[in-house]
């Protein structure tokens, strides 16, 4: 699947609104891409660009390098599942199954064999019989994947296919999601605002911000070397320097992003105005008050002011320490130190891609 300047504007004049502002990028048979952002973004707009139920304003959409942009929904292999499921409730999840096939002119039989089978890549080989209202949301997702998957589309499309599960039902489905797709070899894109299910699902994703994409790359490049301010901001936590506090701790005058897990932190009994003690050559310190102490049981999330004007988030696990301990930790002066190749130069313009690096 390629998109080549895709290009979409609601409305005219000084009401029109670029919901998708010249986005190109190729998704690679057989992968499972993630469109991620925050809603109003455009990943659920370029998501309908792609299934036809949106006419781009300029721009292209290929399938299996045919031009499809002006073709209507029903001629492009292409199969859309939806966060409401959109199942019939009249009819038996066998029959929603059954339901493209039958329009399509599928023989009885065939359809029936179809169904059967994508009842059992969903793991519902029982339930055919069952009326939708019968069944819980996670089964009901998986009964609206299975409706998909019997026109074996080259692209399956997933609209926030998670978001109406609860926490554990959503990760168990997460799990099972990339089986699948694993089992079955279609191209997946899914859109998602959860930067965690991107990161678990996704050979690759694209982060979209104001109908751009601000970078595109596997979830450890994103993740670990993001492009521009708002992708390290909005995947995951970020902590950030700014040029000035770039400036004392990185010998810099740059702004940078340092992920809260690659932080160490410790008490120390040093006095406002005193420097932190040195460094080993690859490593960065710096001094600080614990402002706030999050517990959750196996972390503890630290919100620390920086003398350097910054203000940093530490994520520590609890191997040793008890709640008691942590909590004690409110108000003490600390030193935080990390890996100076873990400090990712940023470009200063907030929206501006820029190839990330390692601080030297």
């Amino acid at each position: 699947m390629k998109l080549v300047g895709l290009r979409k504007t609601f409305g005219s004049g000084s009401r029109a609104v670029q919901a998708v502002d010249g986005v190109t990028l190729t998704v690679e048979d057989g992968e499972f891409f993630a469109l991620l952002g925050p809603s109003g973004s455009g990943k659920t707009t370029l998501l309908r660009l792609v299934a036809g139920f949106e006419t781009p304003t300029s721009g292209r959409v290929e399938l299996g390098g045919v031009d499809v942009t002006r073709l209507p929904p029903f001629r492009r292999d292409v199969n859309t599942v939806f966060q409401d499921y959109a199942l019939f409730p009249h009819l038996s999840v066998q029959d929603n199954i059954e339901y493209g096939l039958r329009v399509a002119g599928v023989p009885r039989q065939e359809r029936r064999r179809r169904a059967e089978e994508a009842l059992a890549t969903v793991r519902l080989d029982d339930f055919g019989e069952r009326a939708p209202s019968q069944l819980s949301g996670g089964q009901r997702q998986r009964v609206a994947l299975a409706r998909a998957l019997v026109n074996r589309p080259k692209v399956l499309l997933l609209d926030e296919p998670l978001g109406a599960l609860d926490l554990k039902l959503r990760e168990q489905m997460q799990v099972e999601l990339a089986a699948i797709q694993r089992q079955v070899g279609i191209t997946f894109v899914v859109v998602t605002h959860d930067q965690e299910e991107a990161l678990t699902l996704s050979d690759r994703l694209a982060v979209v911000n104001d109908g751009r994409v601000e970078q595109i790359g596997t979830p450890a490049e994103v993740y670990e070397r993001p492009a521009t301010r708002f992708v390290a901001g909005f995947v995951g936590t970020a902590n950030l320097l700014s040029p000035g506090a770039g400036a004392q701790l990185m010998a810099q005058d740059a702004t940078f992003s340092v992920r809260p897990e690659k932080v160490s932190l410790a008490p120390v009994d040093l006095p406002p105005g005193r420097p932190a003690p040195p460094a080993g050559d690859d490593e960065v310190a710096a001094l600080g008050v614990v402002r706030e102490v999050s517990y959750s049981g196996p972390s503890t999330r630290y919100t620390v002011d920086l003398d350097a004007g910054a203000v940093f988030v530490v994520l520590a696990q609890n191997s040793t320490s008890s709640h008691a301990d942590v909590a004690a930790m409110r108000g003490r002066r600390v030193r935080l130190t990390w890996q100076r190749r873990d400090a990712v130069r940023l470009p200063t313009s907030p929206g501006s891609p820029a190839r990330p690096s390692a601080a030297p």
